[in-house]
């Protein structure tokens, strides 16, 4: 199983990459996985509405660029779907059962993501209405992969 994350932004923060380099050690034993950084486009406070969308339109066109053929897409989404960790586990299960060899997650930046990668997803996720920094965002979605792993394997770490 490939895993995939495309992420808008670098992690700046030494102690969430740190998070990240152990889920990415932990979640060797159970996938390939590979981490795509896109650049992020300068986003001051006071923008317009056609600002904004031609700010997410730049960094969508650099996700899309980097999408790897037949990978079933899932957009992080704060209008998404909200799954359980057991519920996440068991789509990533229902995936890998039909054959799906290949999932990307799409990380978007500060002002969310392009009309065009939402369109691309096949499903679109959100962890809770509640907005997060993309480089948290990250971390946590990394650790709910490993999470949904263990739950698939029956092995203790979910509680």
């Amino acid at each position: 199983m490939n895993i995939n994350i495309i992420a808008v932004g670098k992690i700046k923060e030494k102690y969430i990459q740190m998070g990240i380099d152990e889920f990415k050690k932990r979640l060797s034993r159970y996938c390939t996985l590979n981490i795509y950084e896109v650049s992020d486009e300068k986003a001051p406070e006071n923008l317009s509405d056609k600002e904004m969308e031609i700010v997410k339109q730049k960094e969508g066109d650099r996700i899309l660029s980097k999408i790897p053929l037949n990978s079933y897409v899932i957009a992080l989404a704060i209008k998404g779907k909200s799954l359980s960790s057991e519920e996440l586990s068991e789509k990533i299960q229902s995936l890998m059962i039909d054959g799906i060899n290949n999932i990307t997650f799409i990380i978007g930046g500060s002002l969310g993501l392009s009309k065009e990668v939402l369109n691309k997803s096949h499903f679109k996720l959100s962890f809770s209405k509640m907005t997060f920094p993309h480089q948290l965002m990250r971390l946590i979605l990394l650790e709910q992969i490993y999470r949904g792993f263990k739950i698939m394997k029956g092995e203790p770490y979910h509680k």
